[in-house]
């Protein structure tokens, strides 16, 4: 991947503010008497006319206050345009959610006229939602709405330019999504700009989509971790910094330990290599989890825990990939390697890092991931999907999730179920609405067995066939979509003596034999020190609301461990 710049002559672009749905939770006006109990989690800062408060792609310094003047918000989108977002007066704060864990600003705020703010930094804004609880939760419902509108008004963060229907705009499209960051689409065929930077700085098409960031760097279709490094995604890592727990994974589980372990005081640094959410994040919707009548959307679900585990301190580190453990040194910290080649410290850790998606043994599977092979069903994959025949193989509950929500936006869904029925893998409620969708067809006793791809690169048909008579059956598909069960993400733990059973799931309580005759809590592993939660536990029951439990639990356990090991030996 190469990179280039691109001038910065920003000049002022056409449009107005756009239209905040819920206006008054996204922008409320603090009272005096507010205002007042905020002073002492502050500092004043002034500025003079034209000064910057906050600059987009750099860390932001914390909330703001504003006591008087004017402050304008402008959305730099990288390729020179700026664009008036709206403006805050007294009584009024500017921050979201990014705020909270100081990651970069997404916008501009530069002062109109003279202004005095009251400034609440990152540590202090925390303590402040905690401590004022009734003015926190306000406070923290408008830094969530303000994410929201900006993800769905496109404004912040960066510029994806290329064809929808690229495999790779879906990809990134997807990461940044799952992660709550907002981007802007572009189309060369429709979008001479666009096509102008294609003709530039596009040499072949393996180079799209290009990503234009804020700060106008150009990368050519990127991993996932080169455009997070490239627009802030990642904040700060104190690498000399002792946590008292590290949790490596970001699903259900992971989260769940970290806003009750965070909350319980605890310091805790969350790893995750892709996103927050796990395999639960991809759901469509979650409809049998408690509390949730209507059902939620595994994102819904675990945006809200990234965003507790935020508000009470967790550092979230994502896309950071934990490469291995050791457990081995002589100054009794547990040291975690990353792919940043940089090690983290922690007292204690906590492996939630779930399963890897199964890749079933199907010839050439590889080259269309990405090019109509999917491993989940969201929006984006769906307005792919529009009006087509689409395959889906397997016969879980993910599976069935995924059947009914592409059901409403392909033509037709062929379900692939090698077994001969449902009633093993799949809840009932979800069978019944399976069987009642009338563009969904099951074929049971049935397996994937080629993939046939056109010029480009991109799937064009699927071939499946019979386990029963063996015939097979050509279809032309170009979106097939695989939930056929998930491996152990492990591979990590290698050498460190975490105990893992036959299928690469990590053993823990009774099962394990530390050989030191000591008791070992029902989610500790072979390794003093080192806990396991959710799907990647060996007896797990690999349901959302278990991971969610086991991730409360093993707090009780982290804090016993931790009282023990701070004690003096005797």
């Amino acid at each position: 991947m190469r990179t280039d710049s691109i001038s910065e002559n920003s000049t002022d672009g056409p449009g107005s503010s756009p239209a905040f749905p819920r206006h008054e939770q996204t922008f409320p006006e603090l009272t005096p008497h507010e205002i007042a109990r905020m002073r002492r989690f502050g500092e004043l800062r002034s500025y003079r006319s034209g000064e910057m408060l906050f600059e987009t792609g750099k860390p932001g310094p914390g909330m703001f206050v504003v006591l008087s003047g004017h402050v304008a918000i402008t959305q730099r989108d990288g390729l020179g345009n700026v664009t008036p977002v709206i403006d805050q007066g007294p009584g009024q704060f500017l921050a979201e959610i990014g705020q909270l864990s100081g990651r970069v600003a997404l916008v501009d705020g530069h002062a109109e006229g003279d202004v005095e703010t009251l400034l609440i930094p990152p540590e202090q804004l925390r303590a402040l939602l905690v401590a004022e609880a009734d003015l926190g939760e306000r406070l923290m419902r408008a830094l969530i709405l303000r994410r929201v509108n900006l993800i769905q008004g496109g404004v912040g963060g960066p510029v994806l330019i290329g064809a929808h229907t690229l495999g790779d705009m879906a990809r990134l499209q997807n990461f940044l999504g799952r992660n709550g960051h907002p981007y802007h689409l572009l189309d060369p065929a429709t979008d001479k700009d666009a096509a102008d930077l294609v003709a530039r700085y596009a040499a072949s098409r393996a180079d799209l989509p290009l990503v234009v960031c804020p700060d106008g760097t150009v990368l050519r279709n990127p991993t996932e971790s080169e455009i997070a490094y490239a627009i802030g995604m990642i904040g700060d890592q104190d690498h000399d910094k002792l946590y008292d727990v590290a949790v490596v994974g970001s699903g259900p589980a992971g989260l769940a330990t970290a806003v009750y372990a965070a909350s319980e005081g605890l310091s805790v640094a969350v790893f995750d290599a892709r996103a927050f959410g796990g395999q639960a994040g991809a759901s469509a919707r979650i409809e049998n989890y408690l509390g949730f009548p209507t059902g939620i959307s595994g994102m819904a679900l675990a945006g809200r825990a990234y965003n507790q585990a935020q508000k009470f301190g967790a550092q979230m580190l994502i896309p950071v990939s934990v490469r291995s453990l050791d457990c081995s040194r002589d100054d009794g910290a547990l040291a975690l390697s990353t792919d940043c080649g940089q090690l983290m410290r922690a007292r204690s850790v906590v492996v939630a890092s779930g399963a890897r998606y199964r890749r079933p043994d199907i010839a050439n599977l590889a080259s269309f991931e990405g090019r109509g092979v999917w491993y989940w069903a969201s929006p984006i994959e769906a307005r792919l999907c529009a009006d087509q025949e689409v395959a889906l193989v397997g016969g879980g509950n993910s599976a069935g999730q995924a059947a009914v929500f592409l059901s409403s936006h392909a033509r037709k869904v062929y379900m692939v179920i090698r077994g001969g029925g449902l009633g093993a893998s799949m809840s009932r409620y979800l069978i019944e609405r399976i069987e009642a969708t009338p563009n969904i067809e099951l074929l049971f006793n049935t397996e994937v067995v080629g993939l046939d791809g056109g010029e480009e690169g991109s799937l064009e048909r699927v071939r499946w066939r019979s386990r029963l008579g063996g015939d097979e059956s050509a279809v032309e598909i170009r979106n097939l979509f695989l939930f056929v069960g998930a491996d152990p993400a492990t591979d990590w733990l290698d050498g460190c003596g975490v105990m893992v059973d036959r299928g690469g799931f990590v053993v823990t309580g009774a099962q394990c034999d530390t050989g030191e005759g000591r008791p070992v809590s029902a989610l500790e592993t072979s390794v003093p020190g080192v806990f396991a939660v959710g799907d990647v536990r060996s007896g797990s029951v690999k349901r959302v609301g278990g991971a969610i439990g086991e991730g409360a639990q093993v707090v009780a356990a982290l804090h016993g461990y931790l009282d023990d090991a701070a004690k003096p030996a005797v």
